[in-house]
């Protein structure tokens, strides 16, 4: 059942970032975070050790910032009473971290009969986006690390057009700037490489309305021994936003040609941060009389804002989730929305006529 719920806290620990955010009505009114940074990629019981570290000291700070009357002595009982629910990240995302957060969800939900939802990674992306850009029915382009898709809401809920058959985009710029010695190995040191370079041929793999990166990767690394590593960086950036550029388009007219509202594109996810990628699709937009909209990168990189704001919009439609049942969930497709929103209706009316 839905449930009218004020100021929510969320939860996420989906990969490499412990965010913790509190959203009261439509305002965020904190987003911290803690981002585990290692120099070989992520292994994922560091990430949940370092998460379990430092997610006392950030959820005090969440909680003392939102509400600056909490005392120091009993900061988390007096902060959790202005709490109406706590919203996780249940998914997708790395086992262990992933685990951890919803764990800790789960306690802080028992302990304070609190609440409970699980939000879905990619759709807390989606709604925070729309949120900042005003944009309602666009398609959306969401890129990060663990993920590369292109959706459009239909019906309530976001169904992929397409999406990598391979790696992501996130994970191709990672990938290859490690591999190429830049330190951090991160697609914001990427780009800052990639400033002064020229193109070189790589190869440019859209299959229909889905892209791969791997050949893309595999090539980029290969042209290292005869190119310089600002044209290689500059190439592969270039190339892989421009795959996306294409895909996205065809969605684009597909979705207008079929008689849905379309009001242009949404880009989304922590490599929306990228400006070469804000710049071509802003471009892309103007060419297709569309509107283009981005989150700010506080909002766009992974944090607890988003989830306390998807996890509020989940709570007031569909009502809370079963605690006892409630859980991570790696592999989480946005496109099991439907589903598992209709075994919790389900779990529910079993669950009240078991106490009638």
């Amino acid at each position: 059942m839905a449930a009218h719920v004020n100021t929510v806290l969320g939860i996420e620990s989906t990969a490499h970032t412990l965010g913790i955010g509190i959203v009261k009505g439509k305002e965020v009114l904190v987003n911290e975070l803690d981002t585990y940074m290692p120099e070989k990629g992520i292994l994922p019981r560091e990430a949940a050790e370092h998460h379990a570290v430092v997610f006392e000291p950030l959820l005090k700070a969440a909680l003392k910032k939102a509400f600056p009357n909490t005392s120091n002595s009993a900061w988390l009982d007096e902060g959790m009473k202005h709490i109406d629910a706590i919203a996780v990240a249940q998914g997708p995302g790395i086992g262990a971290p992933l685990t951890l957060g919803v764990g800790l969800a789960k306690f802080l939900s028992a302990y304070y009969s609190k609440a409970i939802v699980g939000v879905n990674h990619p759709y807390a992306h989606i709604k925070i986006a729309e949120k900042g850009t005003g944009i309602k029915h666009g398609i959306i382009v969401y890129v990060s690390g663990g993920n590369t898709q292109i959706l459009f809401k239909e019906q309530g809920f976001y169904h992929i057009l397409g999406e990598t058959l391979d790696i992501s985009v996130g994970n191709l710029f990672d990938t290859f700037a490690r591999k190429a010695g830049i330190k951090p190995a991160h697609g914001s040191a990427l780009a800052k490489a990639a400033k002064n370079g020229k193109y070189v041929k790589l190869p440019y793999t859209v299959k229909a309305m889905n892209l791969q990166y791997s050949g893309l990767l595999t090539a980029g690394l290969q042209k290292l021994e005869t190119e310089r590593l600002e044209d290689v960086a500059f190439s592969l950036m270039h190339t892989a936003f421009y795959m996306l550029a294409e895909v996205a388009e065809r969605a684009f007219h597909l979705k207008k040609a079929s008689g849905a509202h379309v009001e242009g594109f949404v880009l989304c996810g922590g490599v929306a941060q990228n400006k070469l990628l804000q710049d071509i699709f802003q471009k892309l937009a103007k060419e297709n009389n569309a509107k283009f909209g981005v989150a700010s990168s506080e909002y766009n990189r992974d944090n607890g804002a988003m989830i306390a704001y998807a996890g509020k919009l989940l709570l007031e439609k569909y009502g809370p989730h079963d605690i006892d049942k409630l859980q991570p969930l790696p592999y989480y497709r946005i496109e099991q929305m439907a589903e598992i929103i209709e075994k919790q209706k389900q779990n529910d009316k079993a669950s009240r006529q078991r106490t009638k």
